[in-house]
């Protein structure tokens, strides 16, 4: 089976706040489980994520695990915007997807992190940017890379069609999609996914709950899911259950089928959840099922 990454979101206080000790123990239990692949972003808390995840890896071994973290927002003094994290810093987030930024942005997360290095970093929500995205942050980043600073390069996003443009303009080496392969979302695997084995980008599976309605919970793409959504996250789970699978591990592991997903990242907000979402990760699911899913 496919590794799983720990996605840092809830440690930022997504929908509800967490402690920094509650915080620390998800990671600790993550790398007791085996999860190497750590990914967060100055959005997530705030830089409270970032914070709180570099404090749990910095004693480890640096050469054991692998860290993404995100460009294309600079954390600003002020009010906090309206956001659905909890318990922020009096900080807001600026779009900045130009050279300098992404170059600054990389800098702050570094000190947040306490770390000398990322390995992965990824330009974050570029949906209105594309042009300034890959004149700038793009460029910086690339560069980064030739000099040996970051060991890959992509883009993370919450849908596919532009990650598509993104594959075929630049030098990408790994993508992070969030919420579009999953057991209600297929539409990444309509043209991202077939161009992304073609040419040799990984993908990392994000949002494989839909931000919850899979895990359930009552939100979609991070807002309270309509009817339609409903419906059809009850109809899987009714299948599942007929098959006495989970839907959960089915949300997991559907991803993970797909030759150009090279792993999922999971977002969990305690020690429990973690090891819910290993075990349902290597839950076994007969063919049987997702064929009818299918």
């Amino acid at each position: 089976m496919k590794p799983l990454g720990l996605g840092t979101a809830p440690l930022g206080g997504l929908y509800q706040a967490v402690s920094d000790e509650d915080a620390h123990a998800v990671v600790d239990r993550a790398w007791e489980l085996g999860l190497r692949l750590f990914d967060t972003a100055p959005l997530y808390g705030y830089g409270s994520a970032e914070r709180r995840l570099g404090a749990a890896l910095r004693h480890r071994p640096r050469h054991e695990f692998v860290l993404s973290t995100k460009v294309g927002r600079l954390l600003r003094p002020g009010a906090p915007d309206e956001t659905q994290f909890e318990g922020v810093p009096p900080l807001h987030p600026e779009f900045d997807f130009s050279r300098d930024g992404a170059l600054r942005s990389l800098e702050e997360s570094l000190e947040r992190l306490g770390l000398d290095r990322v390995d992965i970093a990824l330009i974050h929500d570029p949906d209105d940017h594309f042009d300034e995205a890959m004149d700038g942050a793009y460029r910086a980043l690339d560069r980064l890379r030739r000099e040996g600073v970051v060991k890959s390069v992509g883009v993370g996003m919450n849908q596919s069609e532009l990650l598509a443009r993104f594959a075929r303009e630049g030098d990408f080496d790994c993508f992070l999609l969030a919420g579009r392969y999953t057991l209600l979302d297929r539409s990444g695997a309509d043209e991202l996914l077939p161009l992304c084995e073609e040419l040799g980008i990984d993908v990392i599976a994000g949002g494989v709950f839909n931000s919850g309605i899979l895990a359930g919970g009552d939100t979609f793409d991070y807002r309270r899911a309509p009817a339609e959504i409903v419906a059809r996250a009850e109809w899987r789970r009714e299948i599942c259950a007929r098959w006495d699978v989970p839907v959960e591990a089915a949300a997991i592991q559907f991803p993970l089928r797909h030759p150009a997903v090279a792993c999922a990242v999971v977002g969990c907000r305690s020690p429990e959840e973690v090891e819910e979402d290993v075990r349902l990760r290597d839950f076994e699911i007969p063919d049987g099922l997702w064929d009818e899913l299918a």
